[in-house]
């Protein structure tokens, strides 16, 4: 294509020729004169040479009109007439151009376009290049990209020593600029520098990791599979440790290795479940030796000589009880007693027993000191034993509910309740007799009973106010005389407040008596205990006793 006009080439009409969408040059008719062209127009609106057609020219598809071939019918052996590209823009019929042949110049020795101009088609200074013969074209250039990076970089290493900066790339011409990698692609990329120091940190990661893992593999086996620390032998020196109650094997390793008597935890653990009577380790005090094995330790657990318990038996009074702790805290005698005599309200007493205590109650906290197994170790304080007593018998009394039971068995208080069962728990010989014995009790009581006439008789409650315990009190007449409130010879109705400690047993025969008419017993063997409806019927049975006691005498 040439700035006059189409060319028989396959470049397009250029936007920017200056005869693109004109219908002359510069809007001008053609000068006078023969026309160039045999009368035919100037043939600057052509269509593009895909299709390219003239009058009477083969159309480029299949459809043909008039005289026109389609490209699809052409015969390739140079006969037949179709159009020849001889040079010239005649419309008139001429011969085929050979295929693979040159054509002719189409300009070649053609007037100026124009009267007066000479034929300067490719002259022009911003013409385009004259169009080359098919066979010598060559493919147009690629679209040059805005940036092109080249072969793949790969990805560049933080930490590396290289400068990526791309100020040194800025000046044209300069090796490896920007200019080099646009323009050629057969250049060498610069070679990228590497530090040691990424290296050396990767190579940092890399071992801590490996570190860390091994640390915690390690720990893992050791906890799961390796053998916990521990002493050897059975030890030597003294340790004295309370376990408290509900302690499983955790918390009890945990006391004896806070008192240096095991070297671990993991270590008594494992030793507790090895023996066959580990988890019968109850609470309370052990006096155990230091740094003894794991395994030495449970069995001197089991061992009756390491406890250093203080055990309050059933029907046990307080005044054994005070003087026992008095021994095994090396205590002055009488120091436990006069501390409960002069604390017992803030020793943690149900309020249904403070409020209503008698004033001639003898001891307060009697019947309160819960028979148990309770731990003693040297340093501690009375009355911290005292409170867990009492807190052990307030739970009971309270999951009882004596409260309500109390009117049920028509008794005035609760505090009632825990006097019946004291007197059970001291008058019943054997357990066996205990619902019986409640029977009785409550029968005596009753007012209008010809019996007893309210008396309930009970030696156990003259024993209580002498501070002894005989089975041979003395007369009855000599009993009668006896003035005190705990004197059941004399007194109608029940002491003041129980007379020692009782046992769940008698607890539970006195809120659960037995049905019977039964006003009199007696125990006229070891194994036998005799119960009487009437005084006839029991006086026949005292006979019987002292048969008994005389054959035991040898008389």
């Amino acid at each position: 294509m040439t700035e006059y006009g189409r060319g028989p080439g396959s470049e397009p009409w250029h936007p920017e020729d200056p005869l693109y969408g004109d219908g002359g040059w510069g809007g001008q008719a053609p000068a006078g004169g023969p026309s160039t062209y045999g009368g035919q127009g100037q043939y600057h609106p052509q269509q593009p040479h895909q299709p390219q057609q003239h009058p009477q020219q083969a159309q480029y598809d299949d459809w043909s009109t008039g005289q026109q071939q389609a490209y699809g019918q052409q015969q390739y052996d140079g006969t037949g007439a179709q159009q020849q590209y001889d040079g010239g823009w005649d419309t008139g019929r001429q011969g085929q151009v050979p295929y693979g042949g040159d054509p002719v110049d189409p300009y070649g020795g053609q007037p100026g376009g124009y009267g007066g101009e000479s034929a300067d088609f490719y002259g022009t200074p911003d013409a385009y290049p004259p169009p080359e013969p098919p066979h010598r074209r060559r493919p147009a250039p690629e679209p040059e990209p805005d940036w092109d990076p080249g072969p793949d970089q790969g990805e560049h290493a933080f930490f590396s020593g290289a400068d990526d900066d791309d100020d040194e790339y800025d000046e044209p011409g300069r090796k490896g600029g920007r200019g080099d990698r646009r323009g050629g692609r057969g250049g060498k990329k610069p070679k990228k520098r590497r530090s040691g120091c990424a290296c050396l940190v990767v190579t940092l990661v890399f071992a801590g990791g490996l570190g860390g893992v091994g640390y915690f593999g390690y720990q893992f086996y050791q906890d799961r599979f390796g053998t916990s620390p521990d002493y050897a032998g059975e030890g030597s020196g003294t340790a004295t440790v309370d376990i408290p109650k509900g302690s499983g094997g955790y918390v009890i390793g945990q006391k004896l290795k806070e008192a240096g008597v095991v070297k671990s935890v993991d270590a008594f653990v494992s030793a507790q479940a090895q023996n066959p009577e580990g988890d019968t380790i109850q609470a309370g005090a052990y006096v155990l030796k230091k740094k003894m094995s794991a395994t030495s330790a449970v069995e001197l657990m089991l061992s009756p000589k390491s406890r250093n318990n203080l055990i309050v038996p059933p029907g046990t009074r307080n005044v054994a009880v005070y003087a026992e702790l008095d021994k095994r805290l090396d205590l002055k005698k009488g120091t436990t007693k006069g501390i409960a005599r002069k604390e017992w309200k803030s020793l943690g007493l149900p309020d249904w027993a403070t409020s209503n205590m008698a004033k001639d109650v003898k001891d307060p906290l009697e019947g309160f000191l819960h028979p148990s197994s309770y731990p003693v170790a040297k340093g501690k304080k009375p009355e911290d034993v005292l409170k867990d007593m009492v807190a052990q018998a307030t739970e009971k009394y309270d999951q009882l509910d004596v409260e309500s039971q109390a009117k049920r068995l028509n008794l005035d208080n609760p505090l009632q309740v825990v006097t019946v069962a004291s007197l059970v728990q001291a008058e019943g010989k054997y357990k066996r007799d205990f619902d019986k014995v409640a029977t009785v009790v409550y029968n005596r009581l009753k007012t209008g009973n010809t019996e007893t006439y309210g008396l309930l008789d009970f030696d156990s409650t003259v024993n209580y106010l002498k501070g002894e315990s005989k089975l041979a009190t003395g007369s009855v007449d000599g009993l009668r005389k006896i003035n005190d409130p705990y004197n059941t010879y004399k007194i109608k109705g029940l002491p003041p407040g129980p007379i020692g400690n009782p046992g769940d047993e008698a607890i539970d025969s006195a809120l659960h008596p037995a049905k019977g008419n039964w006003y009199y017993f007696v125990s006229v063997s070891a194994d036998e205990t005799l119960f009487a409806e009437t005084n006839e019927e029991h006086n026949r049975n005292r006979e019987k006793y002292e048969q008994n006691q005389e054959e035991q005498n040898g008389e």
